[in-house]
């Protein structure tokens, strides 16, 4: 028999099976212990569910770096009957994984798409005034949000939201900015972060308990599957083309920058790969703030 029928069969069954875990229900991991002074980094999630699905480097920055990772709920969905439940989700979601919770408003923002940005322009205003004040009053180190071609109009619409939330704190904010990529894959990212096999059992645990989109669509299940294609994509986007594949499992891509003077920074002089025994901290001291980040953390495999 060709092995390569069993190899495939393995998956199928193992996707079968996954349909009959329980969702949500799962007991609290151990979390680092935080200093109030702890650095901040917040997501920027279009909608509930997608801080974990690209939480690879957040859960990371929680757990090796010591940073105080908060999600800021954007939106709570585009069904205003399903968005008190998925707030209690999410809510349940973030306690499980460790992260902080911010709402921009009741029921979430809305409107957050380039076409409602055009036509109603009062409303977008008090959207992007909203983030602003987020930004001001977290100060943030690092800030994660959707990238400008993410396909999806709200994460689109969250991308041009956080850019031009940036722009009204005037040339005096800046912070380190990881853009993401779930719908629609970035062409250019500078970024490969591995995830270790507790960390991605910790990230599907934490996206089940969207109990009511995931039993929709069990996404969740897929989550290793998707993170095993970005380590095919990202050994050659970020490592170069015609790179030796990276000797890892799951990865998650990501663009990083710097918000500098109302403005798009870059700090790596060419991109990086970071195996889960490497050093994320690097990637956003205080000594790098002022100028590319070069050595051991720029094109290499650790």
């Amino acid at each position: 028999m060709n092995p390569y029928r069993k190899f495939i069969s393995e998956f199928s069954r193992l996707l079968r099976d996954g349909k009959n875990i329980p969702m949500g229900n799962e007991p609290v991991p151990p979390r680092p212990n935080l200093p109030p002074n702890a650095p901040k980094a917040l997501i920027f999630s279009p909608h509930p569910d997608d801080e974990v699905i690209i939480g690879a480097l957040p859960l990371r920055l929680l757990r090796d770096a010591g940073m105080n990772v908060v999600n800021v709920a954007v939106t709570q969905g585009s069904n205003q009957a399903r968005q008190l439940e998925r707030w209690k989700e999410l809510t349940a979601c973030c306690h499980y994984i460790g992260f902080g919770l911010i709402a921009t408003r009741e029921g979430g923002l809305e409107g957050i798409n380039l076409r409602d940005r055009v036509e109603k322009v009062s409303l977008w205003k008090a959207s992007v005034a909203r983030i602003a004040d987020i930004l001001s009053a977290e100060k943030p180190r690092v800030i994660f949000l959707p990238h400008a071609a993410d396909w999806n109009s709200t994460h689109i619409g969250t991308h041009h939201l956080v850019v031009e939330a940036l722009l009204k704190l005037g040339e005096d904010f800046s912070c380190y900015t990881v853009e993401t990529e779930f719908w629609g894959a970035m062409d250019t990212p500078n970024l490969m972060i591995e995830s270790s096999e507790q960390d991605i059992v910790d990230l599907i645990t934490a996206l089940s308990f969207h109990v009511g989109e995931v039993r929709r669509n069990p996404y969740h299940l897929r989550l290793a599957a998707w993170m095993m294609d970005n380590v095919r994509r990202g050994s050659e986007l970020v490592g170069g083309q015609g790179a030796p594949a990276a000797d890892f499992l799951f990865a998650t891509l990501y663009r990083l920058r710097q918000w500098h003077h109302c403005a798009f920074k870059s700090v790596l002089e060419k991109g990086s790969v970071i195996s889960q025994s490497g050093d994320v901290t690097a990637l956003f001291s205080d000594e790098s703030q002022s100028g590319k980040r070069q050595g051991a953390q720029a094109g290499t495999i650790r």
